[in-house]
């Protein structure tokens, strides 16, 4: 865990004889003083990471932490020591810029783990195109053959297969989907002789505004291909679904074009930070890549269930404030605005009810006339950070207990919580703001619209 740290020790001592060198025509005692100062500062920098094994870590990852302010307010000792002596300082931050590869050994490095993937799909309930082929890419993350890429490039599909950097083709197995956060993993089988070449996942919560963001892909079925460009912004929030203002998207302005669904995000370690998964039609190179934290986190269930546990709530809607209340100008209480319930889903069982007059203001739509959830588990439901803590206890098995107000008076609803099928619009359908990049010879396929503004559960 701490080889990184113990080099940076290795080379302080080092650095210990040098000066001394230097300074041979000094006196003795001289020698013997400075010798001993940088001794015990590096002995107190060694003994600060023993004690702090998460500090150590959070270096190796990203020495650039030596410089960050706010991270060092969180350390004060840390911030002594530095301060103490500078040295250290340059020494953790001369690993992040050996870390900085040129491009064509990124590539080198890379592209021999970044796949051609093309599926087919057949829709038996059309009389025409019922025939879908599509075009996307991949990369390899273990040698035993697990491949990621997006969900809407493999699921789905009838047949999927999986062109290797060499140019051999061997099918691949759907091991597991999220539509939802648009994950999917693939198995191709362990070739006869040598191993396959896997990426290392990055921690995208490092992923800085500015930093390098490198897609290596197949785009428009141009297989092998390299982008370059910068991460545009962090914390873009994914399309609205459960939870997922917990889970932003890394916006990028690297040039990516249908084919590089599924493609890895390369930082300038030749690391993966994220997914490419989607564009905005008609923009000058805004793309988005989803963050590979994420994807960490959804692998176990991928792995073990071949698909994600999510609890279904059945509704969704906006939270309302004082502001909206001034602008409607009738009454209002705060809280969340139930404005669709999922038909057949717990809560419409349970009697919740959504809103049936639409109204639109500044852009923003609205339908009203629901219920208004005013706690949720005993827990006010007033801002979007209330919201999330509230919810975030709830799993599948356990029970809701809402505190609606319905015309003007409270009303108790508890129902349990089961788990979250895959419904409709996970899925089907043309999304008219984010376009999958993703190639399809006899059309394209989407993931469905969805409010940018609301809160699906």
């Amino acid at each position: 865990m701490f080889s990184n740290i113990q080099a940076i020790i290795f080379r302080k001592a080092i650095l210990l004889i040098v000066l001394l060198t230097l300074f041979a025509g000094q006196a003795f005692s001289q020698q013997q003083r400075v010798a001993k100062n940088r001794h015990d500062k590096v002995k107190t920098f060694e003994s600060f990471l023993e004690k702090n094994p998460s500090v150590a870590v959070d270096l190796d990852k990203d020495p650039s932490l030596v410089d960050d302010q706010s991270y060092l307010a969180e350390h004060p000792d840390l911030q002594q020591i530095i301060k103490a002596n500078p040295a250290i300082r340059e020494e953790i931050l001369s690993k992040a810029q050996r870390c900085v590869m040129g491009i064509p050994s990124i590539f080198d490095r890379v592209s021999p783990s970044v796949v051609y993937i093309f599926a087919t799909s057949i829709n038996p309930y059309r009389t025409t195109d019922r025939v879908e082929h599509v075009v996307g890419s991949g990369f390899i993350i273990d040698p035993s053959g697990l491949i990621l890429t997006n969900s809407h490039v493999a699921f789905g599909r009838q047949s999927v297969f999986v062109r290797l950097s060499d140019g051999t083709s061997v099918p691949a197995e759907l091991i597991g989907a999220d539509p939802i956060f648009d994950v999917a993993l693939l198995r191709i089988p362990k070739p006869t002789e040598g191993s396959l070449p896997a990426l290392v996942l990055a921690d995208s919560d490092r992923v800085h505004v500015g930093g390098e963001a490198i897609a290596i892909g197949n785009p428009l079925g141009l297989d092998q291909t390299l982008t370059r460009g910068i991460v545009s912004a962090t914390n873009r929030v994914l399309p609205v679904t459960f939870f997922s203002s917990e889970e932003p998207l890394i916006q990028i302005d690297t040039p990516i074009n249908p084919g590089n669904s599924g493609g890895p995000l390369i930082n300038q370690c030749g690391e993966v930070i994220g997914i490419t998964t989607a564009i905005i039609p008609n923009a000058q190179n805004i793309g988005f890549a989803i963050p590979v934290n994420l994807v960490k986190a959804l692998l176990p269930s991928l792995i073990s269930q071949g698909h994600v546990v999510r609890p279904w709530l059945g509704f969704h809607g906006q939270l309302i404030d004082d502001t909206l209340q001034k602008i409607f100008r009738f009454p209002l209480v705060s809280g969340f605005m139930v404005e669709v319930v999922e038909p057949g889903s717990p809560a419409d069982k349970a009697g919740l009810r959504g809103g049936q007059l639409e109204v639109s203001i500044a852009g923003q739509d609205f339908l009203m006339g629901g219920d208004i959830i005013i706690k949720i588990n005993g827990a006010d439901v007033t801002d979007p950070d209330k919201l999330i803590e509230s919810l975030r206890g709830i799993k599948v098995g356990s029970k809701i207990s809402l505190t609606v107000v319905r015309n003007g008076e409270q009303l108790n609803i508890n129902y349990p919580v089961p788990e979250r099928p895959l419904l409709p619009g996970d899925v089907a359908g043309p999304n008219a703001s984010f376009t999958p990049a993703l190639v399809s010879p006899l059309r394209q396929q989407g993931r469905s619209p969805k409010t940018a503004s609301g809160f699906h559960f």
